[in-house]
């Protein structure tokens, strides 16, 4: 039979939930679909995408696990006595963490039949451009039809296909965080930021950890002065975590012991180096998961390069009633609360009598690394090129966060930076945070950058004393003087 809908969404990530719910506040008949292929390696997880699941909620309860060990070493430098060594037992933190995430699975299940949204777990293609054949796991099939199609499945990591044994013995991130059993040493190839956010989760809760990058880290983010992304590794090298620089993986073979042997070669030394791990987990970034849509069918057009979805500033594809969310849509940030909100605009707009766009413009966002890099805004190399290097002025300065005092913490890579027009007022185009709990500075401090904030008018901000946010509120060092350390607290 046919049941027809106002609204089809397809994929029950956060983009696709936000926009399901929004239109059934309008009364309208929707539905989602939802289905998860399992990984090479089997796993698989409940209603709620990639964020939920294998994204940001277990990597930042992971993240804390590794704070809390970090915390309890400079416990001891504040008269605690702990007993020591100090044990970390994984399958504790993960079984944790997984039932954490399977109550949000089942919340997301009961706030979809609270609103009377239709769920259906099924792969989803299109039969024509308002028809989509959902397939069961049974194989069992239903047509649906919509007057309106959302497209919103996200993206999925992707394997290194050129090194053998890459897909055979790997993980990626959509397997480490439903591991039951410690992934022990581990190495994880190719530097993009969720591979140093677990590396360094990983290194934190004790086990040994080693990133191998053949060129720059966290590329797209600052990598100019003193180059925030390379402060982070420096003080994950500090940490603990090892870094094989130059290199790149060739093989992957499984030993005897059941250890995965990796050869790589170093681009400086032109050698070739062997090595053996209980676990490597692949970081070579996403890909959109679009290969069972059938896309091509109805004529929504799609990046030939990245294979994401073409849309406009209202989220339509190349079909007028077919739209496209989240990271599957071409030059989105690939972050949930900027899914989200285009989610629930998009729903506003179709029936909701709305006009408002989503504003991609100054997102926030934080890498979760032992030591956070938060941003808001452009980077130094994007306000040169934007508006060239004449014209802007560059605030930095290093600091010490008044927590690390006593615990004689090593600050050095504690940094910030302000990127301002240099004309008029001086309006902020970026800042730049690495310390203890970025994320939450950098939230403040976004509003003001989104409504214009100027250089002039942080520096009129009194700060909270003694935290660390306080001391961007003090940036007066500019790029050509030199560097000066502060003490929050001071």
């Amino acid at each position: 039979g046919k049941n027809e809908y106002d609204l089809l969404i397809i994929g029950g990530g956060s983009g696709g939930l936000a926009c399901a719910k929004e239109a059934a506040k309008f009364g309208r008949k929707v539905a989602v679909l939802d289905y998860v292929e399992p990984s090479p390696q089997g796993t698989k997880w409940g209603l709620g995408g990639t964020c939920v699941n294998v994204g940001c909620i277990p990597k930042k309860l992971m993240h804390q696990a590794a704070l809390l060990g970090s915390a309890i070493k400079d416990a001891q430098h504040y008269g605690w006595n702990i007993a020591q060594p100090v044990h970390h037992t994984w399958s504790v933190m993960a079984q944790a963490v997984q039932n954490y995430v399977k109550s949000l699975n089942w919340g997301h299940r009961v706030q979809l039949q609270d609103k009377k949204v239709k769920y259906f777990n099924m792969k989803g293609s299109f039969s024509d451009p308002h028809t989509i054949r959902g397939l069961t796991k049974a194989g069992k099939e239903t047509i649906v039809t919509a007057e309106n199609i959302v497209i919103a499945t996200g993206g999925r990591p992707k394997y290194p296909m050129h090194v053998a044994g890459a897909l055979e013995y790997g993980i990626t991130s959509d397997d480490l965080f439903w591991l039951k059993e410690s992934p022990g040493k581990t190495l994880t190839p190719f530097v993009f930021n969720v591979s140093l956010e677990c590396a360094g989760f990983l290194t934190g809760i004790g086990l040994e950890t080693t990133v191998m990058m053949r060129s720059i880290p966290l590329r797209g983010f600052d990598q100019v002065s003193t180059q925030m992304a390379s402060l982070v590794t420096e003080h994950m090298e500090s940490y603990g975590t090892k870094f094989l620089k130059r290199c790149f993986p060739t093989k992957v073979e499984k030993l005897e012991s059941n250890r995965l042997q990796v050869t790589w070669k170093n681009t400086d030394l032109r050698t070739e180096v062997t090595d053996s791990f209980d676990t490597v987990m692949w970081a070579v970034g996403r890909a959109p998961d679009t290969e069972t849509l059938n896309l091509e069918t109805v004529g929504v057009k799609t990046n030939s390069e990245t294979g994401k979805i073409i849309v406009d500033a209202s989220e339509a594809t190349s079909v007028p009633h077919i739209y496209a969310v989240g990271d599957i849509t071409e030059g989105r940030p690939e972050l949930t609360p900027t899914a989200i909100a285009a989610g629930k605009l998009l729903a506003q707009r179709l029936f909701g009598q709305s006009s408002e766009l989503m504003d991609y413009d100054n997102v926030p966002t934080t890498v979760f690394t032992p030591l956070e890099y938060g941003c808001v805004g452009l980077s130094e190399e994007a306000a040169v090129q934007c508006y060239g290097s004449d014209n802007i002025e560059v605030y930095h300065a290093y600091y010490k966060p008044l927590e690390f005092t006593v615990a004689e913490r090593d600050a050095a890579q504690c940094y910030m930076k302000m990127v301002c027009l240099r004309e008029r007022d001086q309006r902020i185009l970026g800042l730049h945070f690495i310390g203890p709990n970025a994320g939450e500075v950098i939230q403040g401090f976004a509003l003001g950058i989104k409504c214009g904030a100027t250089y002039p008018q942080l520096m009129k901000t009194i700060g909270i004393h003694p935290t660390c946010a306080e001391e961007i509120t003090k940036l007066h060092i500019t790029k050509d003087s030199g560097l000066d350390a502060t003490v929050t607290g001071c």
